[in-house]
């Protein structure tokens, strides 16, 4: 290797360390221990755990689970909030409609509209994810550290605020 293409390693080494990339790499960390915990709930109905085990969940439809609100949402509001096309968050909601997650129901506000509510099933595993975050969090700081976990949650705070 040439001084040149020893200098042109170092300087391309910054495409795999950067911060969007390791956040990213987090994200995807955070996400598969989620449902890797989920899996192992005993609260989680036995078909959607096996789903979970058999990597037939992914993240995508945890965006249906974060974003989802209590009172339900309209697929546009739900899109949106997850950064999905309209689309591609029908195919999720079809999806999880199926498996029993959620349904859809008349928008009481127009009558042209429907809302995607958490089913009973759905609700369970909303609580499942929860305490699967929850653990997940936990893991992180005792890997990181409290003061590094805490100073890392202000810091993402802010930066997306």
């Amino acid at each position: 290797m040439t001084a040149i293409d020893s200098s042109r390693a170092l300087e391309d080494r910054w495409r795999e360390t950067h911060l969007g990339r390791l956040l990213g790499h987090a994200m995807r960390r955070f996400d598969a221990r989620v449902l890797q915990l989920m899996a192992s709930n005993e609260d989680v109905p036995l078909a959607l755990s096996n789903l979970a085990a058999r990597d037939q969940i992914s993240a995508a439809h945890v965006h249906i689970t974060r974003h989802l609100a209590l009172q339900g949402s309209r697929l546009t509001e739900l899109a949106k909030a997850a950064g999905m096309s309209k689309q591609a968050m029908g195919d999720l909601v079809d999806q999880c409609q199926a498996w029993g997650l959620v349904q859809r129901e008349a928008d009481g506000r127009d009558r042209r509209a429907r809302r995607v509510v958490f089913t009973e099933v759905g609700l369970a595993w909303l609580h499942a994810f929860e305490l699967a975050v929850a653990q997940a969090e936990a893991e992180f700081k005792e890997a990181v550290g409290a003061q590094v976990a805490t100073v890392t949650a202000l810091g993402l705070e802010a930066y997306c605020m």
